[in-house]
């Protein structure tokens, strides 16, 4: 019988990474390294999920997807996604310059690197005051005029600036050329299952083995949206408001919602994805002879419900609840 689960975070090591994930979201870090990522929800082999929690502890993520299939995820997604696993669920630590990329659609992923492309979305969780993203083209930049300057390492005027503020959210569709250029930033990603980034800019960096990092320019010229525009959606609840809808797309939907006592929830057609954002409770929840367990849950923790568990959560905290429609 399936269950709520959590997976241990598999961190990543980045150049442009810190240590804020120990400050805001209590996590514990590996010493003396910088990290960028905390991957959440993940069957990628770059980063694979185990389960820490039930009967199924140890197990992979991609272990439990090939032997409970639809049971995990709902019939209509599976048949959807077969093998797949579809979502990848992280938060990120940008202590400095994200390099400038983009990353290519289904089509071209599939056909280039066997992979899904990379939609995704950014929560932001935290920002200092003075966080800018780049996100888009400026206007009037073509892609003879991007591989014109881009020959000459000339990488001014190119992209569109825009600040952040905690709150803020952003859809970073395929073909979106998106970066942070000041500040400092932490934010929930929800994407699919993807690893592909065509890498436009680095800043000139230096990794610790002495090399910069590899740019892919012929690949991003081809895959770039030259026109794409940017809306940023504040998601601040007004008085009243407990719930609101953020984003429904094709590889998934995402709901912010406010609790303050109990909220009971259950899905019958897909997994449900919870991204801890604000404050700590329970979660309970039947296990296979009908008793009640429970779960403690906190600020920067995720768990994936699968579908049709009736789950029951009680105490003060806000939520992404992540499903596919």
């Amino acid at each position: 019988m399936l269950y709520p689960l959590k997976f241990k975070k598999v961190f990543m090591e980045k150049v442009w990474g810190g240590r804020k994930f120990e400050e805001f979201l209590n996590m514990d870090l590996p010493k003396k390294i910088n990290i960028g990522e905390s991957w959440e929800v993940s069957a990628h082999p770059n980063g694979m999920s185990i389960v820490e929690n039930g009967i199924l502890k140890g197990r992979t993520l991609q272990d439990i997807y090939n032997e409970y299939k639809y049971k995990l995820v709902g019939e209509k997604v599976y048949n959807e996604y077969k093998t797949r696993f579809p979502l990848l669920i992280k938060y990120l630590d940008v202590n400095d310059r994200l390099s400038i990329q983009v990353h290519p659609d289904n089509e071209i992923a599939l056909k280039n690197h066997n992979e899904f492309g990379k939609s995704e979305s950014w929560y932001i969780m935290e920002a200092s005051e003075d966080a800018v993203l780049i996100l888009g083209m400026q206007d009037g930049i073509t892609k003879h005029k991007f591989l014109e300057k881009v020959s000459k390492n000339d990488f001014d005027e190119l992209f569109k600036e825009v600040k952040v503020k905690k709150g803020d959210f952003i859809d970073i569709t395929p073909g979106t050329v998106h970066a942070t250029l000041k500040g400092s930033i932490l934010f929930a990603e929800i994407q699919q299952n993807s690893d592909i980034t065509y890498r436009i800019y680095d800043f000139d960096r230096v990794e610790s083995n002495g090399l910069k990092r590899e740019l892919h320019i012929k690949e991003a010229s081809e895959v770039i949206d030259f026109e794409k525009k940017i809306k940023i959606e504040n998601t601040d609840f007004s008085k009243k408001e407990s719930r609101k809808t953020i984003i429904r797309k094709k590889y998934y939907s995402i709901d912010k919602i406010r609790i303050d006592g109990n909220f009971e929830d259950i899905n019958l057609e897909s997994m449900i994805i919870y991204s801890i954002l604000e404050g700590s409770g329970e979660l309970f929840f039947k296990d296979q002879n009908d008793r009640v367990e429970t779960l403690k849950i906190k600020k920067g923790e995720t768990l994936l419900i699968p579908v049709c568990v009736d789950i029951k959560l009680n105490g003060k905290f806000e939520i992404l609840r992540t499903v596919i429609e």
